[in-house]
């Protein structure tokens, strides 16, 4: 998994289970004032205070009351997400890059290649 990364990265997302050296691996590879983050909630990110990479653990909790609650809003017309365009997987960079410029408006929907 380590051998995969040529260079240093500025985020480090782990979205699977693995053991917390290989996380720890991982986040050497953190390029200084970067940030790791964890999306598991048995296991912390590590951080790197020396090299200034933060440590953000990020849990997301499922709530079917509150979904309905914005779907019902949507539906009254109280919610309106501005949905700005929708684009294929594969033009993900260009997305990341005008987002970063400033220049989008709206959220952008992700549609898999096959879609």
């Amino acid at each position: 998994m380590i051998s995969a990364v040529t260079e240093p990265v500025d985020v480090l997302l782990n979205l699977a289970p693995i053991t917390p050296d290989e996380f720890t691996a991982l986040t050497a590879l953190v390029r200084d004032g970067g940030v790791a983050v964890s999306t598991t909630v048995w296991m912390p990110a590590p951080g790197d205070e020396a090299r200034g990479v933060r440590a953000i653990d990020l849990f997301v909790r499922s709530d079917a009351m509150q979904l309905s609650e914005l779907v019902a809003r949507v539906d009254r017309g109280e919610l309106h997400v501005d949905v700005a365009e929708r684009v294929p997987l594969t033009d993900l960079a260009s997305v990341h890059a005008r987002a970063a410029a400033g220049t989008l408006s709206g959220k952008v929907i992700v549609l898999p290649a096959d879609a």
